[in-house]
């Protein structure tokens, strides 16, 4: 790819609980996945993360997830679709009011945690967030890992699937992200980071935790967007290194919505013309 977004997940606080200033880490990446208040996020903090993403030219999107404040939406949920549906429009339009009034919009979506991981499978998971998108905005990019059942669902809606790889997390085999409870789930040397983060631009592939190298780009395309994880140890400083990393490289860093624009996404097989 000779463009791609850097996103990462920001306002992850609730009260006085979290981090009171994100404005390093937002100075370095491209979009920013914002707490929606159901895994993390108060009504206090997603006006100020908005205002802190506007002001620096950053992207606006929507991190939702399961309502789960007390397990940070990183424990699964079997809730029925219809609610889950529901859940996640709510949580989107909130965010839009305040992206507004900051003078953004919210720009793509992002699913959290447990429900990122679940709708790589779960289909009915994987449905609710094609339906939410589709109900919302059906142009409304979708950050997913491809090969993924949410990668599939999306296509078939017509939606806007941008394949995402993860800089800070470890592989497995399947090319699907370690549990964080395992060894080797966290990067968090920023020359490892951005050594990983060339090979994922450059080959759309990465090596798992196994030794093997897998492929994380979509068939016929790249990989769209690179996240680092706020809470990561270091996170700042292994964000400067991949953005120094891509530069010399010769690529550039954007938002998803210029992905989209420049026709960078992978081919949308399936999908409506």
């Amino acid at each position: 790819m000779s463009a791609l977004a850097i996103n990462t997940d920001v306002g992850e606080g609730f009260g006085v609980w979290g981090p009171v200033d994100e404005g390093d880490l937002l100075d370095q990446v491209t979009a920013a996945n914002v707490a929606c208040g159901f895994h993390a996020g108060d009504p206090d903090i997603l006006r100020r993360t908005c205002e802190a993403s506007v002001t620096r030219g950053v992207a606006i999107g929507a991190q939702v997830s399961y309502r789960d404040l007390a397990g940070f939406g990183r424990r699964f949920i079997e809730v029925p679709k219809k609610t889950l549906v529901n859940e996640l429009l709510y949580q989107m339009g909130a965010l839009e009011v305040f992206a507004r009034l900051a003078g953004g919009r919210v720009s793509y979506l992002k699913a959290h945690g447990a429900l990122y991981n679940a709708a790589a499978h779960h289909a009915g998971h994987a449905e609710a967030i094609v339906e939410a998108v589709t109900l919302y905005d059906r142009a409304l990019p979708l950050l997913c890992q491809p090969r993924t059942v949410l990668w599939e669902r999306a296509l078939a809606a017509g939606c806007l699937p941008l394949a995402e790889a993860f800089i800070d997390r470890g592989y497995t085999d399947e090319g699907l992200l370690v549990d964080r409870s395992a060894p080797g789930a966290l990067v968090t040397d920023p020359a490892e980071a951005a050594r990983r983060a060339l090979e994922m631009a450059q080959a759309g592939t990465v090596t798992s935790v196994s030794g093997r190298t897998v492929r994380i780009a979509p068939d016929g395309g790249g990989v769209a967007a690179l996240c680092v994880h706020s809470d990561t140890p270091g996170a700042v400083a292994i964000t400067a290194a991949v953005r120094t990393s891509l530069a010399g490289a010769g690529i550039t860093v954007t938002t998803p919505d210029d992905i989209v624009r420049e026709g960078a996404a992978a081919p949308r097989t399936g999908a409506r013309p």
